[in-house]
This record gives C-alpha cells, sequence and structure tokens, in this order.
C-alpha cells in the first residue's frame, strides 16, 4: 500500500513543473486566516445552493492541520477525489510542520497535491470563481492562502457525428458543449504550438469562457486584436449560445446574411485556421464560429475536399444552380403566369391555362399560401420528436398538397414549384446560407407578384448591391468573386486538385500565402513508377 500510494504521488508531482507557483495578489476579499471564517463566508455566499458541497478533514500526522476542499456537485470528477486525491491528503505519515522560510501550504503544495494544475490564491472572490466554474477548492487552516485545484469533471455528452453537416466521407467527430473537448479535437488535428487558444470570460452572471483559436503566423494581422475589441464590448449578464455573441460582433448586425460562419465540425475550422482564419469558441455550446468568411464560403461542404476533385466541383456546380431555384424560382413562376404569359409554349400556356380553370386564388396567393404552409410543416417537423418529426413532414406535405389539389384551391404546377424550392433549399450545406435564401424568397415573390419580372430583377439587384457592400471584420462578403482575384476562383465555384492549390485564399492567407512550398506534379515521373 505504501510503494503504491507513494508511486501515485511521485508520478504526479513529476508530471508537473517543481516551480512554485505565484500566489496571486489579494483582491477586494481576502482569504481569512482562520478555516471556520472562511467556510462560513462562503455558506452564506452559497446559500440555498444544494449543489455546493463542503468536506473538512485533517492532514498531516496525528491530524495536525485542519481543511476541507468545497466544490459543485456534478461539475467535478468525484471518483478522482475520492479515490486519488483524498487518500493522498490524509496520509498520515505526511510531515507538514512549518519549518524556518517554509509555509505550510508550500509544504502541502510539494507533498500531497497530485494535482497537475494548481493555482494558489489570497483572493475569495477569484476563489469563488473558480469553484462556480467547475474546478475544486481546498482549505488550510491558519494560512491566508487557498488553493484551486484543477479536477474539473462531471457529465458531459460523448463526441459524435455533427447532426446538422453529416457527411458520407470524411470524420464523423462533432463538437460538444465542453469547450476544454472541443479545443482538443482541434489540437488533435494541428500538433504545433503555433496553434493558440486565447481566453476571455463573458457575462456577467454566466461568466462563460470564449475562446479565439488561431494559427501563429498565419492569421490575418490585427484580426485576433480586432476580434478582442469586440467581444470585450460585450457588455451583458449572460451567454448561453454562440448565437449570443454573433449578432454582437458582426459588421453589419442589421443584414439578413450572416457574416460570421458558425459549424459544429472541428474539420471545418481546422481548415479555416489552415487559410489565416480564426474561430470564437463558447463553452456550453457545439458550434464555433469562423470568421472572416465569404459567401462563397458558406456554399462549400467539408465533403468536397475528401472526394474526387471532379466530383467536388460538379457538387458545388450543383449547389449554385439549387441557390438559384431556392431564390429566384417561386417569384420567376409567379412573374410568367401573372404578367409574361407570352413567353411561354404555346402548349405550355394552353396546359397551365385549363389547369387553373376554376381556381379561386390568383398564382401569388397560391404560391405564398404553400410557401409558406411548407415552412409551419418543416418548422413543426424540427420540434417533433426525432423518431418521427421526418415522417409527419413528409405526410403532412403530402397529404396537404393532395387535398389542396383535389379541393381545387391550388394547382399541381404551383405543387411542383413549391417543392422544388424546398428540395433546392435543402442542398445548401450551412444552416446560415439556407436560412438567408428562406427569409428572400418572400420579398422576391412580393416583387414579382406587383411588378412582373422587372420587379424581380430590381429586387434580385438590391440583394446583389447589399451583398457587395457586406465585410467580415474587413473581408469583402463576395471575394474572391467580388473583387475579382483569379487565383481565388480555384476554391469557389469550382474546387480544383490539391497540387494546384498553392495559395491560401489573398483576403486571409497574406503573411504566409503559399501553403506548398514549390509546385507538385499531378503525378511522380515515370521513372520512379517503372513506366
Amino acid at each position: 500500500m505504501w510503494k503504491k500510494l507513494t508511486g501515485k504521488i511521485v508520478s504526479a508531482l513529476s508530471a508537473r513543473s517543481r516551480t512554485f507557483p505565484e500566489v496571486q495578489p489579494p483582491g477586494e476579499k481576502p482569504i481569512a486566516n482562520t478555516l471556520a471564517d472562511n467556510q462560513n463566508y462562503l455558506r452564506e455566499i452559497f446559500a440555498n445552493c444544494t449543489d455546493f458541497v463542503v468536506r473538512p478533514f485533517k492532514l498531516g500526522k496525528g491530524g495536525s492541520v485542519e481543511a476541507c476542499i468545497v466544490y459543485i456537485d456534478g461539475l467535478i470528477d468525484k471518483d478522482f477525489i475520492s479515490r486519488n486525491l483524498m487518500q493522498t491528503l490524509m496520509f498520515e505519515d505526511a510531515d507538514l510542520h512549518e519549518r524556518e522560510g517554509e509555509p505550510l501550504y508550500k509544504r502541502v503544495y510539494d507533498r500531497l497535491l497530485a494535482v497537475g494544475k494548481v493555482t494558489l490564491l489570497r483572493d475569495m472572490n477569484a476563489f469563488v470563481g473558480g469553484v462556480v466554474a467547475g474546478q475544486l477548492g481546498l482549505f488550510l487552516n491558519s494560512q491566508s492562502v487557498c488553493f484551486i485545484l484543477g479536477v474539473t469533471g462531471g457529465e458531459s455528452r460523448d463526441v459524435s457525428e455533427a447532426p446538422t453537416e453529416a457527411v458520407i466521407r470524411g470524420p464523423r467527430e462533432g463538437f460538444v458543449e465542453d469547450i476544454r473537448v472541443n479545443t482538443s479535437l482541434i489540437r488533435r488535428r494541428i500538433k504545433s504550438p503555433r496553434l493558440k487558444f486565447e481566453k476571455l470570460i463573458i457575462g456577467t452572471l454566466t461568466q462563460t469562457e470564449v475562446n479565439i483559436a488561431y494559427i501563429e503566423g498565419l492569421v490575418m494581422e490585427n484580426l485576433v486584436q480586432e476580434i478582442k475589441q469586440r467581444l470585450q464590448r460585450i457588455q451583458i449578464d449572460g451567454i448561453v449560445e454562440s448565437g449570443y455573441i454573433e449578432e454582437f460582433i458582426e459588421d453589419t448586425p442589421k443584414s439578413v446574411f450572416g457574416q460570421t460562419g458558425p459549424t459544429e465540425r472541428p474539420d471545418r475550422v481546422v481548415t479555416s485556421l489552415l487559410e489565416g482564419r480564426a474561430a470564437i469558441m463558447v463553452d456550453t455550446t457545439p458550434f464555433a464560429l469562423v470568421v472572416p468568411v465569404s459567401f462563397p464560403l458558406l456554399m462549400q461542404s467539408a465533403e468536397d475536399y475528401y472526394t474526387r476533385f471532379s466530383f467536388g466541383t460538379f457538387m458545388r456546380f450543383l449547389r449554385f444552380l439549387t441557390i438559384n431555384f431556392a431564390l429566384i424560382l417561386p417569384g420567376f413562376y409567379i412573374a410568367v403566369t401573372s404578367f409574361h404569359q407570352e413567353m411561354m409554349p404555346s402548349q405550355l400556356l394552353l396546359t397551365l391555362a385549363a389547369i387553373r380553370e376554376g381556381l379561386p386564388f390568383p398564382v401569388f396567393v397560391e404560391t405564398f399560401a404553400m410557401e409558406f404552409t411548407f415552412e409551419i410543416i418543416r418548422e413543426a417537423g424540427v420540434r417533433l420528436p426525432r423518431q418521427v418529426g421526418p415522417a409527419v413532414s413528409i405526410v403532412g406535405a403530402l397529404v396537404i398538397g393532395d387535398a389542396a389539389v383535389n379541393a381545387g384551391l391550388v394547382s399541381p404546377a404551383t405543387i411542383i414549384v413549391v417543392a422544388l424550392t424546398a428540395i433546392s433549399n435543402l442542398t445548401l450545406p450551412t444552416i446560415e446560407g439556407a436560412n438567408t435564401i428562406r427569409i428572400l424568397r418572400f420579398p422576391l415573390m412580393l416583387m414579382a407578384s406587383a411588378f412582373g419580372l422587372i420587379g424581380l430583377l430590381v429586387g434580385l439587384l438590391l440583394i446583389l448591391i447589399h451583398i457587395c457592400s457586406l465585410r467580415s471584420f474587413g473581408v469583402p462578403y463576395l471575394a474572391p468573386i467580388a473583387p475579382l482575384q483569379v487565383s481565388g476562383i480555384k476554391d469557389t465555384i469550382i474546387r480544383v486538385p490539391w497540387w494546384l492549390m498553392r495559395k491560401r485564399p489573398l483576403q486571409t492567407g497574406k503573411r504566409d500565402l503559399y501553403r506548398q512550398p514549390v509546385k507538385p506534379k499531378g503525378r511522380p515521373p515515370k521513372e520512379e513508377t517503372g513506366q
């Protein structure tokens, strides 16, 4: 037993630095010199908190030193406390008598704290902050210094596949609600000390930890400082999800276009960091924010880089086609059938006229009502339990559409247009881009119903002007399409092979533009292959 316990203590102490840490200076509320005073103060602070635990005990030969640990139940790895830490602290043969020039807390630190991360404090407010953040506190009697031990744990969700960004080929790992797990998922993919995580605390009540992730030497100049300034300007009582922060830090927060890239895939964050961007990671949420972003970036899927470049290019062409369907098709259908019948072939015009005979509502009312109904069904499918949600959505859409046609309220052509529009919207790889298209579809339908194709074109022109005026942390929102940069087109509408993408995006990778030192060939020389 003695050898086993001694081995645990020695291995734990050798795993951390032997340098004694600096004791933080006292703040507004210094640590009291007696254990009872500290316990009473904490019990007042955490009054009516059933999850607050105080565990007094004695350590040293004959129990000569009174001490206590405090923690929040559910945020601490209690197995580690019971099996390792408490056995070490209550080891009876430890000689803890104070010696000249060596205080008691230093001897406890050197001999008994088998924990990698230890912080010494003289400020009670800082101590309370550490405890509510999920760390273990340790008090010693007659010492005006306390310890914060990094033994966080508790229950958390296991790493699983990202449900909103599923891929056929690629990593299956997705972010979880624990920020330390999320940073480790990125660290496993970028094994370099140049990967940095800078910490901020936002929210006067929630005290939410926010990390800024970037690669030193690649990140855009002044980008990290700009992110810090925008985050530090946030004055709010609580941050629950990264969406709170997103609305505070955008260049144009009133726009329907999101200027950050929310994602729950670690590989997307890593590829963005390798291009000179930064990521904002928030504790308690699986979604990280990539900045800066451009609209072409929101049209790209992580799977584009894991499949053959020819198929990746085909899928990108398909997405740019379907985004036009999702945005324009309902308005175009309304404009042509209401104002520009001469544009349709005669046979198609006669067919539509026969279908619409006897219908009580104009085309705009039909299309708008069915689009709005489909949005209701889709929202209901999201809120329903996962086992029945998709089935209810599909059956509901089929039943309502068929019933509306049989009742003579809607034409079959309108149902086809609405269904094709909805399916096209689902092909967009990011939630941010898909939601924007869902919103803009309705104003374009209104303008098409009032002014025909002219109104539709004016609406599209206004959207284009607005997009061209947007910036995400100083980067044009349509880059590299506008302003046009030929080298950047290789990874926007098309996806060229990796051996042709020598450069990083010019807007974000200026500090280290070349990701490949020399231009590699697409295949090895013939003498190496034996041909």
